[in-house]
């Protein structure tokens, strides 16, 4: 078997696991976007899942994005999950459709400075450490009602929703108590009717768990391995 028709079957199968997933909630699959997370793969397969259909994809580090967008198709929408560094924000803005990984006031700000200078509006999620992990990214569930509310004084920022990266668990159903919390959140923070602040989003799920995260509300699941295979970081 080719590493093309391999990556295509491996879409294949992930495209109908959602689409059972939402059919158990009895969601809509269309409601779910799939992100290819395509963090250190080389171009050759992102096109290779491109050709296979694919058009959203998400990368942990902007420098990723800076080298494979050009030379990739431009329908594609890029996606910056991970953590993002308040001096790279200049180079990733314009380029993400959507940043899932603002954590932070002064991050906040240094998108905001460089979406007005650029005079466009960045689509941006909340990070929530959901499980108060001490090796992760995100702001605890409790502080983000204030914080989305600080956020809406941005103008060139559009708060979509919410993101999380749950606990890596050998065992999945672990995990679904910390998607009904995201989900719950997310209801929560909407019901704040907060100016300029969207709850339609909510980025969670991985190749490990994403089929419960579905069945607990998710509307964008992010899998790399099971798309991709395992990842290589000696590259």
């Amino acid at each position: 078997m080719t590493e093309t028709n391999y990556i295509s079957e491996n879409l294949d199968m992930v495209q109908k696991k959602i689409k059972e997933a939402a059919a158990r909630a009895g969601r809509n699959p269309e409601d779910i976007t799939l992100i290819a997370v395509s963090k250190t793969k080389p171009v050759l397969m992102l096109q290779e899942a491109y050709d296979a259909g694919q058009r959203v994809f998400g990368e942990n580090k902007v420098q990723e994005i800076l080298e494979k967008e050009p030379v990739l198709p431009e329908d594609i929408s890029w996606h910056m999950i991970g953590h993002l560094q308040r001096n790279k924000v200049k180079q990733v803005i314009g380029k993400a459709a959507m940043i899932h990984s603002v954590d932070s006031l002064r991050l906040a700000e240094e998108i905001e400075k460089e979406a007005a200078k650029q005079d466009i509006l960045c689509s941006i999620l909340i990070e929530i450490n959901i499980a108060a992990e001490e090796s992760k990214y995100g702001i605890l569930p409790e502080e983000a009602p204030a914080f989305a509310k600080q956020l809406s004084a941005f103008p060139h920022l559009r708060v979509k929703g919410l993101m999380t990266v749950a606990p890596f668990t050998e065992n999945p159903e672990e995990n679904r108590k910390y998607f009904r919390k995201m989900q719950q959140l997310a209801v929560d923070i909407k019901q704040k009717n907060i100016d300029n602040i969207c709850m339609e989003t909510l980025s969670m799920g991985m190749t490990g768990d994403y089929e419960i995260a579905i069945e607990e509300g998710a509307t964008m699941v992010r899998v790399g391995t099971g798309i991709f295979g395992e990842r290589n970081y000696n590259k």
